[in-house]
């Protein structure tokens, strides 16, 4: 098992700033995941998508994390990103591809 994600700086300064708006969004993320019949790896590939499609690099890190703690395979991760080239164009996807890639080169160090 992956070692636990640790939040970024930024992620930290903005829950020390504002606690109770950030815990409201972490437990807004959970409840959404958990209000529907898809299972947490499917859920993490979705938003994963969603992360790309808005060009965001530290979400795409996030969410590559998540779906890999959640069982999704490197192969499974990519295919959701090919996925997209229909509909967010090459260099967005080839963008994400490279964020992505960030996450699974270091996990490959471990």
């Amino acid at each position: 098992m992956p070692d636990p994600i640790i939040p970024s700086r930024h992620y930290q300064e903005l829950a020390s700033l504002f606690p109770e708006a950030m815990a409201a969004l972490e437990n807004l993320g959970s409840t959404l995941r958990s209000s529907g019949p898809l299972d947490e790896k499917t859920a993490q590939l979705i938003q994963l998508a969603g992360a790309a499609a808005a060009q965001s690099e530290g979400s795409v890190h996030s969410h590559t994390r998540r779906a890999l703690e959640a069982g999704a395979t490197r192969e499974e991760l990519y295919h959701a990103l090919l996925l997209l080239v229909s509909t967010i164009g090459f260099p967005q996807v080839a963008a994400a591809f490279s964020w992505s890639k960030d996450v699974l080169d270091k996990q490959d160090e471990i």
